[in-house]
């Protein structure tokens, strides 16, 4: 995985994480549920992509 594709999953997934934790802290649970899928489902799409990325060489 290039390193600039391997950034941008990691800084989406810390600010999907951050944006989780305040809407926590803020009192709003339905958002955090929808941030907190949204961020595994981002983070797991990192892994897909390195992984097929892996595969072809």
């Amino acid at each position: 995985m290039k390193r600039s594709l391997a950034l941008f999953f990691a800084i989406g997934g810390v600010i999907l994480l951050a944006c989780v934790s305040y809407f926590i802290s803020a009192g709003a649970p339905w958002r955090a549920l929808l941030s907190g899928a949204l961020a595994i489902l981002f983070i797991g799409t990192g892994f897909a992509v390195k992984a097929r990325q892996r595969k072809r060489n």
